[in-house]
């Protein structure tokens, strides 16, 4: 081999138990997506979510491919990325489940868009979902901001090696 040349990586199946633990080593943030179909109001746990393009204005999140709710929250198009507080577990919680009244003991108005806007978050993000992609097992949603709010200044919630806990800058 000649020092232009470089060696072809060999792939090898990847095991999602071990991909799951690789990658639990990075740190996300904690998030509630939500949508308000005209009758009711809907929402999932999301720690998939992330900026992706500042011209145009662009997030994108990724719910899982056998979620209940973000069909729900598709059929508005309009949705409120709630990022959630440290002190907010019991949120992330009722809103990682299935089938349960999310929002019977979770205070929330309606934000600019008329998604639900959950009380006590950190910041809120307003968006119009513009594209989806397969990907595996999840769907890529990007979507376009069109209002941004910050609420509180306070530690945000996190997730680390499948724990939620909390980041605290130094000062």
């Amino acid at each position: 081999m000649t020092r232009t040349e470089e060696p072809v990586p060999v792939a090898r199946r990847i095991d999602p138990a071990e991909l799951k633990s690789v990658l639990g080593h990075f740190c996300t943030g904690v998030t509630v997506i939500t949508a308000h179909d005209g009758e009711s109001p809907h929402g999932f746990t999301c720690q998939s979510f992330v900026s992706l393009s500042l011209d145009p204005p662009y997030v994108s999140f990724s719910p899982a491919r056998t979620s209940t709710s973000w069909p729900r929250l598709r059929a508005s198009e309009h949705v409120c990325v709630n990022v959630l507080a440290h002190d907010q577990r019991d949120v992330c919680g009722t809103f990682a489940t299935s089938g349960a009244d999310k929002f019977a003991d979770v205070g929330w108005s309606h934000a600019r868009n008329g998604a639900p806007a959950l009380d006590g978050v950190l910041a809120q993000v307003q968006a119009t979902v513009e594209f989806e992609h397969d990907a595996g097992d999840h769907t890529i949603v990007v979507a376009r901001v069109t209002g941004l709010d910050v609420l509180r200044d306070a530690p945000p919630l996190l997730v680390y090696r499948g724990g939620l806990g909390i980041f605290t800058a130094a000062t």
